[in-house]
């Protein structure tokens, strides 16, 4: 998790809710990621405070403390990064089309900007963040196919170069959930970049919530027969993610024969969006009462985890012949 904006309905039911769902299956590892946050311009307490608010958004919608940690304080992954760098290919990393988009951003925004090495060498710290726990699936979106593939080959050329099936090659857990759109522009992914008006925080005020949702853009009145609008669309999208509704179906199949009136199904998303997080605000509040002791159980969970990354980095040290010093 990258610690950039607010937690919003769309990065909640685009990952964090399946991640906190994946908790009760398998074994979890969650990183906030504050190198990678380093990549793209950053002040240095800002770039802190927006870890740790992550930290507290990540337990508040029900990340357990035991599986999540702080990447800077697991130096490990870098390190690893540094073995992966000199096994994988400059081919591929340059092909990554992350790069090529983000330092377009960093270019619009200033005629002096600078583009860090970082920045492109950030796909193989990735690989290392992954590898290093010998994690079997990570739940992402598949605007992160490329970097899996990245991954997976930066794990089968360090397999080859040590002479053993060491490192396991990852698949991908998809959510299924669509991505869900600006409420105030739905041909827009909704994102904390763009503004209040285009994104709901899962923190904020039921009145907050309400207002926005009764603002939300349903049809600009292009839609073909037939079809939903994005807008609408949008909506149901969202009521179905908090645990549906017993009208859904009726408000899909009106939507469809243009009967549709807006204000019910306004009225039928905030109720569901606001039962779904207020318990989040809540706890969100009483993290910040306790806050230093929510800070200590990240401190200690990653003190525990890291034990897996050291084991890991010594064993491949010695794989790929480099000296190493006794755990």
């Amino acid at each position: 998790m990258q610690p950039t904006g607010n937690l919003h309905l769309g990065r909640y039911f685009g990952a964090i809710q399946n991640w906190v769902n994946l908790q009760d299956t398998y074994k979890c590892i969650y990183c906030v990621v504050n190198y990678h946050a380093m990549t793209m311009p950053f002040e240095p307490a800002d770039l802190k405070e927006r870890v740790w608010n992550l930290v507290f958004d990540a337990l508040a919608v029900g990340v357990k403390p035991e599986n999540l940690f702080i990447q800077s304080m697991v130096p490990e992954h870098t390190e690893l990064a540094w073995i992966f760098n000199c096994v994988s290919s400059y081919g591929d990393v340059s092909r990554m089309t992350q790069f090529k988009d983000k330092s377009q951003q960093v270019n619009a925004k200033a005629k002096d900007a600078f583009i860090s090495t970082g920045l492109f060498a950030y796909p193989v710290l990735q690989a290392a963040d992954i590898l290093i726990y010998k994690a079997d699936y990570v739940p992402v979106g598949n605007d992160q196919d490329q970097h899996m593939e990245l991954t997976r080959n930066i794990a089968h050329r360090f397999n080859q170069i040590a002479g053993k099936e060491y490192f396991v090659l990852p698949e991908t857990l998809y959510t299924s959930f669509p991505k869900v759109l600006s409420t105030a522009d739905p041909s827009k992914k909704m994102s904390a970049s763009l503004g209040p008006k285009h994104n709901i925080s899962v923190f904020s005020e039921p009145n907050v919530i309400r207002k926005q949702i009764k603002s939300a853009v349903t049809d600009s009145g292009d839609t073909p027969a037939g079809q939903i609008s994005p807008g609408v669309q949008n909506l149901l999208s969202i009521l179905n993610a908090t645990g549906g509704h017993p009208d859904l179906a009726s408000f899909e199949e009106k939507a469809k024969a243009g009967t549709l009136q807006y204000g019910p199904v306004k009225e039928a998303v905030a109720d569901a969006v606001i039962d779904m997080t207020e318990p989040f605000r809540q706890k969100r509040m009483e993290i910040m009462d306790q806050r230093k002791s929510y800070e200590e159980q990240i401190a200690e969970s990653s003190k525990a985890i890291r034990k897996t990354a050291q084991q890991t980095l010594h064993e491949a040290k010695d794989l790929i012949g480099l000296m190493n010093v006794k755990l």
